[in-house]
């Protein structure tokens, strides 16, 4: 009698144990972080996961109802945008966008998706996210000591490729072989801060861009002559400056930076091989003997990135994560943190294109932690930390972002 109670009270604890066990596996299954790879990304029914259904659909049905006015045809809708600008005409790609599309993701499970989402599309100026990310690679490496060095301290002499001038004729005499972008009293200020910030006023032309003739100011008399401010005391979006970082960057890295991005971020996060990052036709420059397209930093004067919107959710869902990607860091939290730090400058931007909800005035209906990538068109990453959410949104008008994100998130609470 002893030994038979002996006996269940051993088979008691065991099965307490073996109980104790599995309960912890499961919560350790059901608390782990979901990543998809890059052959499979799970979805997930909007029932299933807790979402309204009819308020999800609601959401996506605006998106389409709302699809931007802009001309489908890029060379058209860029002369629209910016045919009145002195030097306006692009010098990299142009491509006919799709119709509306997008994809959303709770968990990291996608859970609706619309449109042609697999379609390449210009993404505009969510190049920058891209862009500032390799500079942060650069950092996280040590081929940048801090952001708050100055710029020309380290970058070598620039040899710009023209094959139009290889036997340089007498009117080329005496002139610079070379060109320094940051070599001028004003530009030798520039710390990689300021320009990732959009707060430089970098002076001079770059790939036949003047910085002055970009979203010109309308007093035209002093195009040539206003006094430059201070770095880091005014913002201004300006795509020659952002072009001067990508070059800077470049030349940091010693390889072009869209291999430096797709080795060190695109890959890792499983996206597609059908992205492309572009620059100008005339943007090339010789490098350790070898041609390297300098890349623009969006799509003003053509180029940029060129991406379908599952490669853009998964830059979304690791930038959600502070740079971590199923365990492994591929860029630094403290560099994401940064990215989403404001200035007084404008506190609704940190670096590009991080554009934060400070004060709730960029997105009303979402909190105030939230923030976005966004590029013309409108191209929009919208990250949300707090509901843990990821939503793409493509050719929608800027004006109706919020009222996407308010249906959004009534489809959620």
């Amino acid at each position: 009698m002893k030994i038979n109670s002996l006996l269940l009270l051993s088979l008691f604890v065991i099965s307490f144990q073996l109980f104790g066990q599995d309960t912890r596996t499961r919560k350790a299954t059901a608390s782990k972080i979901y990543f998809p790879t890059a052959d499979h990304w799970e979805h997930r029914s909007a029932a299933a996961i807790g979402i309204d259904s009819i308020r999800l659909q609601e959401a996506i049905q605006f998106a389409i109802t709302n699809e931007a006015k802009m001309p489908r045809s890029q060379d058209l809708a860029q002369a629209m945008s910016f045919g009145k600008e002195p030097f306006s005409d692009p010098v990299g790609p142009l491509a006919d966008r799709g119709e509306p599309s997008g994809i959303i993701l709770y968990h990291g499970y996608i859970v609706a998706e619309w449109g042609e989402p697999l379609r390449v599309d210009m993404t505009n100026s969510v190049t920058k996210s891209l862009l500032s990310a390799v500079v942060g690679l650069a950092v996280d490496r040590g081929l940048i000591a801090s952001i708050q060095d100055t710029v020309y301290k380290v970058l070598p002499p620039v040899e710009v490729y023209d094959p139009a001038n290889i036997n340089r004729s007498a009117e080329h005499f005496g002139q610079p072989n070379f060109i320094y972008p940051f070599n001028t009293p004003h530009n030798r200020k520039i710390t990689w801060d300021h320009l990732l910030r959009q707060t430089s006023d970098w002076e001079g032309t770059l790939w036949g861009k003047p910085d002055w003739a970009d979203r010109p100011s309308d007093k035209q008399t002093e195009w040539l002559t206003r006094k430059r401010n201070e770095p880091g005391s005014t913002w201004k979006y300006n795509d020659t400056r952002v072009n001067a970082l990508a070059l800077a960057a470049t030349c940091i890295w010693h390889q072009p930076l869209p291999q430096v991005l797709r080795d060190n971020i695109m890959n890792p996060i499983g996206a597609s091989n059908t992205w492309i990052w572009t620059g100008y036709r005339n943007a090339w420059i010789v490098l350790d003997g070898k041609l390297i397209q300098s890349v623009s930093g969006g799509g003003h004067f053509g180029g940029g990135l060129f991406i379908n919107a599952y490669d853009m959710a998964r830059f979304g869902l690791l930038t959600l994560h502070q740079g971590n990607w199923d365990g492994k860091q591929l860029i630094s939290a403290e560099w994401i943190r940064t990215s989403r730090t404001p200035t007084a400058a404008n506190p609704d931007y940190g670096f590009m294109n991080y554009f934060l909800n400070t004060g709730k005035k960029m997105l009303p209906s979402a909190p105030e932690n939230a923030f976005a990538h966004i590029g013309n068109g409108t191209n929009m990453i919208y990250v949300d930390e707090q509901n843990d959410i990821v939503a793409v949104v493509r050719w929608i008008e800027n004006s109706q972002l919020d009222g996407f994100v308010k249906r959004l998130l009534s489809a959620i609470h």
